[in-house]
């Protein structure tokens, strides 16, 4: 059934694109949350203390702020016209054709490269219980299985990215608990040194200069990578005008409690110099502590958040080609939908991609996993980029009186975008001058290249692809 054919059939619960809305307010909630909290967090925040001590409490902090700029400015677009691949969709409209183009790709790259670095994170993780086990084998087991959820329906993907978050939720309130206990009754084996003190008492709060302590903001903004897919779950909301701007107006606290607050903690109960790159500084915490099987309890946790972001991977990445397809910038088989309202084959292709990863990650050198990183950031960042200056545009033609104002305007209005805008280039600079994440940059360029011939192709074979909707007259 094309999408043609299903929007002229749409039931009541069906969105305008044809999607059903099977997404509630619970679910919607939780993958607002669980896009918060991944393996950036749980795993890259080690690194991240080596270099930057606890000033990167502060990072955290100061990238939460820009990325609740970020929010706002979506949710504002969101309800002023809620659809499911919303960011190509805001790009195409306010910035033109090509931009809509080459901001839905770049999404569905960050996604397939992503999946590919969490797919095999996964498959290491199980490997700490059943070593015995081929990582290959792991691996494609996961693929099949995801896989499959995305193709049953979207409420069971939403099920299932519910309980992923529920877990990494728990552990991280339960960590923060247990961690405010030994501070106020000095218990366990870390309770004679810890200590609130541990923040400064160690070469001070920026024990390596403030320098470094930028140096990490690149780390850290693609730990908040996926806080935006919130904006892909509008088509298959059942109340988006309610669901969304209270799953956007609770990240504040999400960033306080569990990446702040979190690693506050963790900072106070073990000192700074005891965390190791490459260690999880949550396993390193629960091994200080004591608490019997802490390690293995951690390392369930991490490999929840790995699959719930290979689940989000494969669910992104089937709407933005399907939303490609319907302008036209991909072949027209990926508008269809199954029988069970889900882009299939755009889920399929995406998998693929993805399972060529799992073969990579295999046979290439532990720092493919950190390359594959570092261009998912990339791809994030273009895509924040493109939110905020689409927001712009969208305010300036509303205060022109060109375009009805959104029910859910944010903060500030443009202000706080213009300040986010400089942050993202800020970071890029960083990126820049970090010869280790350098390589993303040239990747990237390569990806423009090539999305640039593909527009040529997509030019000669159809001109009208370049045509400004009557709408976007409005904009200008």
């Amino acid at each position: 059934m094309t999408s043609a054919q299903v929007d002229t059939e749409k039931g009541p619960e069906e969105s305008e694109e044809g999607y059903e809305r099977g997404l509630g307010s619970r679910q919607v909630q939780m993958i607002a949350i669980g896009g918060a909290i991944g393996v950036g967090l749980f795993l890259g925040a080690g690194a991240n203390i080596a270099k930057a001590g606890p000033s990167l409490i502060l990072m955290y902090a100061l990238a939460g702020v820009i990325i609740f700029f970020i929010m706002r400015a979506l949710g504002e677009l969101l309800l002023y016209r809620p659809v499911s691949g919303s960011f190509a969709e805001y790009s195409r409209e306010f910035l033109g054709p090509f931009f809509g183009y080459f901001t839905g790709w770049t999404y569905w790259l960050m996604w397939v490269v992503t999946g590919m670095a969490e797919l095999t994170a996964a498959a290491i993780y199980v490997n700490y219980w059943f070593p015995s086990v081929p990582q290959w084998v792991t691996a494609l087991v996961f693929l099949v299985i995801l896989f499959g959820v995305n193709l049953i329906s979207v409420k069971l993907f939403g099920e299932l990215e519910f309980w992923f978050s529920m877990v990494k939720v728990t552990a991280l309130i339960g960590m923060i608990v247990i961690g405010l206990g030994v501070l106020t009754f000095g218990f366990s084996s870390a309770g004679d040194t810890a200590a609130v003190s541990n923040l400064w008492a160690f070469d001070g709060f920026f024990p390596k200069g403030v320098g470094s302590s930028l140096m990490t903001l690149q780390g850290v903004m693609f730990a908040y990578l996926a806080v935006e897919l919130v904006g892909v779950t509008a088509g298959e909301s059942e109340d988006p005008e309610k669901t969304l701007p209270k799953a956007i107006n609770t990240l504040p606290w999400r960033i306080a409690l569990f990446y702040v607050g979190a690693l506050t903690v963790i900072l106070c109960v073990v000192k700074w110099t005891e965390f190791a790159p490459g260690v999880s500084p949550f396993v390193a915490a629960f091994a200080k502590i004591g608490i019997p099987a802490g390690a293995a309890i951690v390392n369930f946790v991490v490999l929840t958040a790995a699959l719930s972001s290979c689940n989000s991977g494969m669910y992104s990445t089937g709407r933005m080609l399907r939303n490609l397809a319907d302008s036209g910038e991909a072949p027209a088989v990926f508008r269809k939908l199954s029988s069970t309202k889900t882009p299939a084959l755009g889920i399929a292709v995406s998998v693929a991609f993805m399972g060529i990863g799992v073969i990579l990650n295999y046979v290439v050198p532990e720092k493919a996993f950190g390359y594959v990183t570092s261009v998912a950031t990339a791809a994030g960042i273009w895509t924040w980029l493109m939110i905020l200056v689409s927001h712009v545009l969208y305010r300036r033609a509303v205060d022109a009186g060109r375009l009805p104002a959104s029910s859910f305007p944010a903060p500030g209005g443009a202000k706080c975008s213009y300040v986010a805008i400089v942050f993202l280039l800020f970071v890029t600079g960083l990126i820049a001058y970090d010869p280790d994440s350098r390589v993303c940059l040239y990747v990237m360029a390569g990806w423009a290249a090539a999305l640039g011939i593909g527009w040529a192709v997509l030019k000669t074979r159809n001109p009208r692809i370049t045509e400004r909707s009557p709408e976007l007259d409005k904009v200008s």
